[in-house]
C-alpha cells in the first residue's frame, strides 16, 4: 500500500497519495483485497486440476447453475462490482496507474461520465455503450496500454501488491484457513437472507458437484459455469448494494460526445470530488480546453457555454433555470433540489440548516439543581476538617505583620498610590496661591494683601534709564523729612556682578512694618454671589410647545426662467404675484401652483407689493425705472370691476407740483397693449426703482431709488395721482423704506442707520444705530413696538422700540447674508432667509406686560432652495392667515412651507 500511494504519478507529477481522500482509499484498498482472493482461489483450483490458468474473460460463471437474470442478482460478487471491472481494466498493469495516464492527445475530447442511482434506488435506463462486454473493455484497456511510453519496460504490479501489505505465505495461509467456498457460501447465505430468500441446500450441492467434476478435466467449461456477460450476473440496471457505490459504465471513447456527469442527479461532490487539481484558482484554466483532472489522470473538457441567446432561450424554456447552478471545478450544470434550496433558504433567513432540528426542545437538565436528601459520597469527614489549619494561620499571621510593616497594600492603598503616581511631578510652595491656606489655630482665615512685585528698577543691574541723574537724587534727598512724596522709596542701584550686592540695612524693619501693617490693619470677609450657569442660561420652551410653524416643503411654484427677486401675497390669502429677473409679472393660485397669468413689464422687476386694501385689486411692481399699477383680474368679479371704474379717469388737483417733483417723477397713460394685460397706470422715475411698498389703508406708497440722492424715496397718493417728496436733504445711500402699521411714521434704512420720520409733524422721532455695514432688509412687527433688521453681514437685529437705540438681541444663525426678513401679522413667528440656501422660521412673542421681554426662539431651518451664481433665497413672505411661509429663489422656483 505504501509502495502504491508514494509512486509519483507518471503524467503530471503529483502523489496519488495527495488525491485520494479518506473514505475513497479504504474503499479501494477493500475491493482490491476482494478481487484478489477471487484470483488466488481460481488460479489455485486450475492448478489442481492439471490446467493451466486461464486469464479472465468476459464471462462470469453463474454461481447457482443457470443463466437467469433473477437468479444473477444473488450472486457474491454483487456487491464486487466496482472492482471487478476495476481489476479487469487494469489487469497487467499497476492499479495506482490509470489508462490515460499516457493517453495522446487524441484522448483530450475523452470525458469520463459516471452515472449513479438516483435517491429512490431505482433503476435508471442505460445508454447502449453502457452494455459492453467486459472483453471488449479489457481489449480497450490492453490497447489503451500498448499505448504507453516505457510501459513494457515495467513490472506489472499484481492485485496482490496493491491491496495488502503482508506476504503471499501469510496470505495462502489465511486462504487455507477459510476457502473461498466457505466464503462464497456464507456470502451468498447473507445476501439470500437480505433479499427475503433461503437457497435450497440441494443447489448447493449440485453446483459444487459440477465443479468438481470439470476441475480435472481439460475439456472447457459449459456455458452454464463459465463466465458470463456481467448484465447477467448483475442485471441489467445498476443497484446499489451494501452501502457502495455502483459501477461506472465503460467510459466513451474518441469521437462521442461528452456527457453530463450530473445527468442522474447525482450532486454528491462532499464525498467523491471528481475534479483533482485541489483548492486552487480555477481562472487558472481559462486558456486550455480542459478545467482539471479527474481520478483517472483524465483531462475533464470544458463544458459548451452558449451566448446570450441560448441562455434567454434556456430561461424562457428550462423550468428549473432558476435553480440551476454551475459547477466551478467541473463546469457542469447542476440543478438543484427541494431540499437543496429549502437549505439555503434557511441559511439566508439564518435559520438552522437542518429542518428537523428544534431549536425550542425541552431543556435536557443533565445535573439536577434540586438538592438532594441524601449525599452522593456518604463518606464521613475526617477530623482534621473540623480542625483550623495551621499553615493557614502562620500565613494570615504573615499578611498582618506585612500590612503593618506597609509592605503589603490593600486595594484601595494601590489604587490612592496609583493615582497619586499618575499626577504631575511639581507642586505649588505656597498653596495659597491658589487654594485656602490650612491653619490649625484659625479656622475663618482671611489672606494677607500681597506686595507688588519687583520691578526693573529694583534689579542689581538696572537699565540706564531707571537709575537716577543729579536733578533726582537731589529731589529725593530734600524728601527725607516727607518719604510718602518720594517717586520711589529708594535709589536704585548698578552693580556688576550679584556678589557686589551689600546686604540690604533697612530689611528687618520692613519686615517689622509689613507684619505691623498686617496685624492692625482692618479686614473682612466678602462673600461671592454663587450663580451657577444654568442661571445665566435663559430656559428657552420646546419648540413642541410654540405649535403651529411651517415644517415642510408643501408646493413648489415653477414657470419663471430666471431668478425670483420678489414676492407678494393677496390680503385674502388666495394668490401671490412674483417678479422676475425674466421681465414678468405672474400671478399664482396658491393652492394649487398654477400660474393664472403672465405680464410682461419690459425690465427687471426688482418689487411687487400688493394693495393692502382688500377693497381694491391692485399690484405695484418696479420695473426698471418705472412702477406699474396693474389690476390682476382675479377674485371678486364685482372687485375687479369697481377697480377698473376707478382708476379710468384720473382726478383733477388745482395744485402745481413743483419743479424737482415733475422732474423726478411723471404720471402716464397706459397703451392699449398694456392695457390689455391689466396695466392700469405707470409712474416713470428719473432714477431705477428699487424697492414699492404700501401703507396700511392702501392710499399711499413710496418707492425708493438709491441713486437719487435726496430725492431717492418718494411717496405717491393714488387717490389724486400726485407725488411728493419727503426730504430736502440726502442722508445717505437709503436701502429701503417702511411704513408703520398703525402710526403716520415712515422708516428709512441707510446703510448703517435707521431713522424714524413723524410724517405729520414731518420730524426725525428718532434714530437706531444697529452697529453693522450694510443694512439689507427691515421688516415691523404688527403692533408696531418691534422692528427686525437683516444685513449682509449675517447677523439678524431684534430692535424693541421702547427700550433702547440699540438691538436688544442679535442672532448668527445664518451662515450667508442675510437677503429678507419677515414678520407673521397673525401668529408669533418671523423669517429671514440669505444666501446659504435656508429659511430660518423663528419664534418671536411680544407680550402686552411692557415690564417683559420679548421671548425669541429660533424653531426650524428650511434648506430646499439651491445656490445660482452664489445667490440663492431672495425673497421670504407669510401667509396672512395661516401658518405659511413663501420663500423664492435663484433656483427660479417659489416654494411654500406648510
Amino acid at each position: 500500500t505504501s509502495k502504491h500511494v508514494q509512486k509519483p504519478h507518471a503524467a503530471r507529477g503529483v502523489y496519488v497519495g495527495e488525491i485520494f481522500n479518506c473514505k475513497h482509499f479504504v474503499r479501494l484498498i477493500y475491493h482490491r483485497k476482494m478481487v484478489a482472493n477471487k484470483e488466488r482461489a481460481i488460479k489455485r483450483k486450475a492448478s489442481e486440476g492439471g490446467a493451466k490458468p486461464e486469464p479472465i474473460t468476459s464471462k462470469q460463471e453463474p454461481l447457482d447453475g443457470s443463466n437467469d437474470e433473477d437468479n444473477s442478482n444473488e450472486s457474491d460478487y454483487e456487491s464486487d462490482k466496482e472492482n471487478l471491472l476495476g481489476s479487469i481494466e487494469n489487469d497487467g498493469e499497476d492499479s495506482s496507474d490509470s489508462d490515460g495516464e499516457y493517453a495522446t492527445d487524441d484522448d483530450e475530447d475523452d470525458v469520463l461520465s459516471f452515472e449513479s442511482l438516483n435517491s429512490d434506488g431505482e433503476e435508471e435506463d442505460e445508454e447502449e455503450d453502457a452494455g459492453a462486454t467486459l472483453e471488449e473493455v479489457e481489449n480497450e484497456a490492453e490497447e489503451d496500454d500498448g499505448e504507453e511510453d516505457g510501459e513494457d519496460d515495467e513490472e506489472a504490479d499484481s492485485a496482490d501488491d496493491v491491496n495488502s501489505d503482508s506476504s503471499p505465505e501469510e496470505d495462502e495461509g489465511d486462504l487455507e484457513d477459510s476457502s473461498d467456498e466457505e466464503l462464497e457460501e456464507e456470502e451468498e447465505e447473507e445476501e439470500a437472507k437480505e433479499n427475503g430468500k433461503v437457497k435450497p441446500a440441494k443447489a448447493k450441492a449440485e453446483r459444487k458437484q459440477r465443479e468438481e467434476q470439470f476441475e480435472s478435466d481439460d475439456e472447457p467449461l459449459p456455458d452454464d459455469l463459465k463466465l458470463g456477460r456481467i448484465e447477467d450476473v448483475l442485471g441489467t440496471g445498476e443497484k446499489k448494494t451494501r452501502g457502495l457505490g455502483v459501477f461506472p459504465p465503460v467510459p466513451k471513447r474518441k469521437g462521442k460526445a461528452a456527457q453530463d456527469e450530473y445527468a442522474a442527479g447525482d450532486t454528491s461532490d462532499e464525498e467523491d470530488i471528481r475534479n483533482t487539481v485541489g483548492n486552487i484558482p480555477m481562472h487558472w484554466y481559462d486558456e486550455y480546453k480542459h478545467v482539471g483532472y479527474d481520478w483517472d489522470a483524465k483531462k475533464i473538457i470544458k463544458a459548451k457555454k452558449g451566448d446570450a441567446i441560448d441562455d434567454f432561450l434556456q430561461r424562457m424554456e428550462d423550468p428549473n433555470f432558476w435553480r440551476t447552478v454551475t459547477d466551478p471545478q467541473t463546469g457542469q450544470k447542476v440543478v438543484l433540489s427541494d431540499e437543496d434550496i429549502g437549505l439555503i433558504k434557511r441559511i439566508m433567513s439564518g435559520r438552522n440548516p437542518d429542518a428537523e432540528y428544534d431549536d425550542y426542545e425541552p431543556f435536557i437538565e443533565w445535573f439536577t439543581s434540586e438538592v438532594e436528601k441524601m449525599p452522593i459520597r456518604n463518606i464521613p469527614e475526617s477530623k482534621r476538617s473540623f480542625l483550623p489549619s495551621k499553615a493557614e494561620k502562620h500565613k494570615i499571621g504573615r499578611y498582618v505583620h506585612a500590612l503593618k510593616m506597609g509592605w503589603m497594600k490593600t486595594m484601595a492603598e494601590k489604587r490612592r498610590l496609583e493615582a497619586i503616581r499618575r499626577q504631575p511631578k511639581f507642586y505649588m510652595l505656597w498653596t495659597t496661591d491658589h487654594g485656602k491656606e490650612e491653619m490649625r489655630r484659625i479656622h475663618d482665615h482671611v489672606a494677607a494683601p500681597k506686595r507688588m512685585l519687583p520691578g526693573h528698577a529694583e534689579s542689581y543691574n538696572p537699565p540706564p534709564e531707571y537709575l537716577f541723574d543729579e536733578k533726582e537724587l537731589e529731589e529725593w534727598n530734600k524728601l527725607a523729612n516727607q518719604p510718602w512724596k518720594r517717586k520711589r522709596a529708594y535709589v536704585p542701584q548698578k552693580y556688576n556682578s550679584l556678589r557686589e550686592v551689600p546686604g540690604y540695612t533697612r530689611y528687618v524693619k520692613e519686615r517689622f512694618l509689613r507684619c505691623l501693617d498686617l496685624y492692625l490693619a482692618p479686614r473682612m470677609r466678602r462673600s461671592r454671589v454663587a450663580v451657577g450657569a444654568e442661571y445665566l442660561i435663559p430656559k428657552l420652551p420646546s419648540p413642541r410647545d410654540l405649535q403651529p410653524f411651517p415644517t415642510l416643503q408643501n408646493l413648489i411654484y415653477t414657470g419663471h426662467t430666471s431668478l425670483i427677486r420678489c414676492i407678494s401675497v393677496e390680503p385674502k390669502g388666495e394668490y401671490i404675484v412674483t417678479g422676475s429677473d425674466d421681465m414678468t409679472v405672474k400671478i399664482w393660485e396658491i393652492s394649487t401652483a398654477r400660474c393664472i397669468r403672465t405680464i410682461p413689464t419690459g425690465d427687471i422687476v426688482r418689487s411687487v407689493a400688493w394693495c393692502p386694501n382688500s377693497k381694491i385689486s391692485l399690484v405695484a411692481a418696479a420695473s426698471g425705472k418705472r412702477v406699474l399699477l396693474i389690476n390682476p383680474k382675479v377674485g371678486d368679479y364685482m372687485l375687479v370691476k369697481k377697480t377698473d371704474d376707478l382708476l379710468t379717469e384720473a382726478p383733477r388737483s388745482d395744485t402745481v407740483d413743483s419743479e424737482r417733483i415733475r422732474s423726478a417723477v411723471q404720471w402716464g397713460e397706459v397703451t392699449e397693449e398694456e392695457k390689455k394685460l391689466g396695466v392700469r397706470i405707470v409712474i416713470t422715475h428719473f432714477r431705477e426703482v428699487r424697492q414699492v411698498t404700501w401703507h396700511g389703508r392702501g392710499d399711499y406708497f413710496a418707492t425708493v431709488m438709491p441713486d437719487g440722492a435726496y430725492r431717492s424715496v418718494m411717496i405717491h397718493q393714488l387717490s389724486k395721482r400726485r407725488s411728493q417728496v419727503p426730504f430736502s436733504k440726502s442722508k445717505g445711500l437709503i436701502q429701503c423704506v417702511l411704513f408703520h402699521p398703525i402710526k403716520p411714521c415712515l422708516f428709512v434704512a441707510t446703510q448703517r442707520h435707521i431713522r424714524v420720520y413723524d410724517l405729520v409733524k414731518q420730524l426725525m422721532m428718532k434714530k437706531l444705530y444697529p452697529g453693522c455695514k450694510w443694512i439689507s432688509s427691515m421688516a415691523i412687527h404688527p403692533k408696531g413696538d418691534n422692528l427686525l433688521i437683516g444685513t449682509y453681514e449675517k447677523r439678524l437685529m431684534w430692535f424693541d422700540l421702547d427700550l433702547s437705540t440699540k438691538p436688544y438681541q442679535q442672532l448668527r444663525i445664518h451662515n450667508a447674508a442675510i437677503r429678507s426678513v419677515a414678520f407673521h401679522p397673525r401668529y408669533p413667528l418671523f423669517a429671514s432667509a440669505g444666501d446659504d440656501r435656508s429659511v430660518i422660521v423663528s419664534h418671536g412673542m411680544v407680550y402686552n406686560d411692557l415690564l417683559q421681554n420679548p421671548l425669541i426662539v429660533p424653531l426650524r431651518r428650511l434648506k430646499n432652495h439651491a445656490v445660482v451664481n452664489d445667490f440663492s433665497v431672495f425673497d421670504v413672505v407669510f401667509h396672512p392667515t395661516q401658518p405659511w411661509v413663501f420663500s423664492s429663489g435663484a433656483d427660479n422656483t417659489v416654494r411654500l412651507y406648510t
